[in-house]
């Protein structure tokens, strides 16, 4: 059973909207935090709006993670969008649950959730969420999207490790308490 894990940029205040902010703070450290989600992970989850920002973006990038990003497999969860045309995408337009949980049935490594808010917190609401990757920024950005909205109940969660980075900034991984 494959994992999905949800990889987000916090300011300290909760914020993961557009976060340019987070640029000043990047080092090798957090690169290495990163690369390692990427090669523990062989699928992409991503919305509709993340989509359309990282297809823009990485088929002409020349960034060390732009063959990775390319070539991953990627649902797209989308009402909207007939055509995606950035290589190896597949989306996702009914049933969203029932299509998620038969991805996490299948072989094969984690599925790596960026950005994609509004999927995140219905994939909280259905407990499909097996890891929390967040790395959280030394800043209050004051508004904004929020990773974590009001809730009926308590969300649970177990630190499974915390790395501090020398810009400030700090990696932490959870895991539900089911």
């Amino acid at each position: 059973m494959r994992k999905l894990v949800v990889s987000m940029f916090l300011s300290l205040d909760g914020v993961m909207e557009n976060p340019g902010w987070t640029m000043p703070y990047w080092n090798d450290e957090i690169a290495q935090f990163k690369a390692d989600e990427s090669v523990a992970s062989d699928a992409l989850l991503l919305g509709r709006v993340t989509y359309g920002g990282f297809a823009a973006a990485w088929p002409n990038s020349t960034d060390d993670g732009a063959n990775q990003m390319n070539s991953i497999v990627k649902y797209v969860v989308t009402t909207t969008l007939d055509k995606l045309d950035w290589n190896n995408s597949t989306p996702i337009k009914t049933n969203i649950v029932d299509e998620i949980t038969a991805l996490k049935a299948q072989p094969g490594k984690n599925i790596l959730l960026y950005g994609s808010g509004m999927l995140v917190h219905t994939l909280m609401q259905h407990d499909l969420i097996d890891e929390y990757r967040l790395i959280i920024y030394p800043l209050v950005v004051g508004s904004g999207k929020r990773l974590f909205l009001d809730f009926a109940a308590p969300v649970k969660l177990k630190l499974v490790e915390s790395v501090p980075f020398s810009s400030g900034a700090v990696g932490l991984r959870y895991e539900p308490e089911r």
